[in-house]
């Protein structure tokens, strides 16, 4: 097997662990009442809620900046990506719980199919972006996919404290054991 497809199964892998992962964590975050989710917990975002509001606007940024690298992504709409304008790493993007859950599956889905369909040589291109702070920034795709992915699971494992010490086991999430 190449390189470039070895990069590209990882990829992959790491999409559907991404989306196998969220579902695990919703699906725990659901056995806490609204306000528990809420609750300031003393997390960098806060709540749980605040967490994962992080998560959705930090992937839609990220995917912004590889759907603006002149490489055709149709998983990756405007529709897919919408953020408010002034939108930074704090905005809470959904309010609503249950519009939370279905713009993160939305997006998952817009994950999964962007590296099923991205061509093998993506990751070794060149990627230009402005970071939130303005600063001009160059280097290797895979990079920033990695970066991506890692950011993710980053967080997530915050929001897993969080929900342990409010009583809630989100059980294994361990990469290996995904099915």
């Amino acid at each position: 097997m190449e390189q470039a497809d070895v990069m590209m199964d990882n990829y992959r892998w790491l999409a559907r662990y991404n989306r196998w992962f969220n579902e695990r964590l919703y699906d725990a975050c659901e056995q806490l009442a609204d306000e528990d989710r809420r609750r300031d917990r003393g997390a960098f975002f806060g709540s749980i809620h605040g967490t994962l509001n992080h998560l959705l606007w930090a992937d839609r940024a990220w995917l912004r900046r590889f759907a603006a690298q002149g490489v055709a992504f149709p998983s990756l709409s405007d529709d897919v990506l919408q953020l408010p304008a002034g939108a930074s790493y704090g905005t809470v993007l959904c309010e609503d719980w249950p519009q939370l859950r279905a713009a993160r599956r939305r997006l998952d889905e817009a994950i999964e199919d962007w590296t099923r369909d991205m061509a093998p040589d993506f990751p070794s291109s060149t990627m230009r972006y402005t970071n939130t702070k303005g600063v001009p920034r160059e280097h290797a795709a895979w990079r920033a996919m990695t970066h991506f992915f890692n950011h993710q699971t980053h967080h997530r494992g915050q929001v897993t404290t969080l929900l342990m010490q409010a009583g809630v086991d989100p059980g294994v999430t361990d990469m290996v054991a995904m099915p």
